[in-house]
């Protein structure tokens, strides 16, 4: 393909092209008058319209040195990995979605109280992200780095702020919206299969049930005793202090008609403690391991963030000056 010399840079040749001559200024017939200005400014006229703008720039060759070419190369595999792993969690939260029959409308839980929803966000954020830092470093692209390095470092400012935000404000805001989020894994406990799992996981774990005490089930329309089927005045399996029967298999009716006896009667069948206070205690312990691993994350965020930076400053066309 031949080169115009418009796509030259000042000053280069190409064999395909012939080496454009030297421009000179025309003889000027003004008269007599003017033949000794002519004259002084006749030898500098062909350099002053040859250099019109002292301000022409052009980008110099992609000469990358070996520790940028291993900067770019690290870049592009950090990118990858987080590229894997954020395809992966999308396509659990699709396959959960459809799953659940979200496409045909079968669902009987509001889509803002599926936990597929968060993983389908995170998926489909991570795997942008990453696919702009993996062809921004493999192609390289100054467009794709910029977007990656301003959506990287929204992201982390945001992680940042919201830790402090947790940090400083009251525990009480905290305690309120545990409590709130807990309530509405009890009223969907039946309709949403991942919600019912993470209750029982929870419950049996800390050997709790409900959120202040094994009565708050009477909140869910299958468990209240108003309800019509089997499970009226009941609690979950999760709640019994033993649920296994024969030491193998799980008696799923264990606590049904709980709800009817007295505490003392009770408290032979279930736990009549909350999951909102152990659950709490839990969190207190487990501060310093969920602090370290949002450090871990914003860190790597961090280091992929500075070796972005680092191949865009390699990549950056510079400006040369005549």
């Amino acid at each position: 393909m031949a080169l115009s010399p418009a796509q030259l840079c000042h000053g280069e040749t190409t064999r395909l092209l012939p080496q454009a001559p030297r421009l000179l200024e025309p003889p000027y017939s003004n008269g007599g008058g003017d033949d000794d200005d002519d004259d002084d400014g006749g030898g500098d006229g062909g350099d002053a319209l040859a250099k019109q703008d002292p301000k022409e720039w052009c980008s110099n060759p992609l000469k990358m040195g070996t520790f940028s070419q291993c900067i770019r190369y690290l870049s592009f595999l950090w990118n990858l990995v987080f590229l894997l792993m954020g395809m992966l969690v999308l396509a659990t939260g699709v396959w959960g979605l459809v799953a659940k029959g979200w496409l045909r409308g079968d669902s009987l839980v509001p889509l803002g109280s599926d936990p597929m929803l968060l993983l389908l966000l995170l998926g489909t954020g991570t795997s942008t992200l990453s696919m702009a830092g993996c062809m921004g470093a493999l192609r390289p692209s100054p467009c794709l780095l910029r977007f990656f390095l301003g959506a990287m470092g929204a992201l982390v400012g945001v992680e940042v702020l919201g830790g402090l935000v947790l940090v400083l404000v009251s525990r009480q805001w905290l305690r309120d919206g545990l409590r709130d989020t807990l309530l509405l894994c009890l009223l969907h406990y039946q309709e949403e299969p991942d919600l019912r799992f993470m209750v029982d996981e929870v419950q049996r774990g800390l050997s709790c049930c409900g959120l202040g005490s094994y009565r708050d089930w009477e909140v869910n329309q299958y468990f209240n005793c108003s309800s019509p089927g089997v499970q009226a005045c009941g609690v979950p399996a999760s709640c019994c202090l033993d649920p296994l029967q024969n030491g193998t298999i799980t008696n799923s009716q264990c606590g049904f008609g709980v709800l009817r006896l007295g505490d003392v009667a009770a408290s032979t069948v279930v736990h009549l403690g909350g999951c909102m206070a152990p659950m709490g205690g839990w969190l207190r312990v487990q501060g310093g391991a969920i602090a370290t691993a949002v450090a871990v994350l914003v860190l790597l965020e961090a280091t992929g963030m500075l070796m972005a930076l680092k191949v865009l400053g390699d990549i950056t066309p510079t400006r040369v000056w005549d």
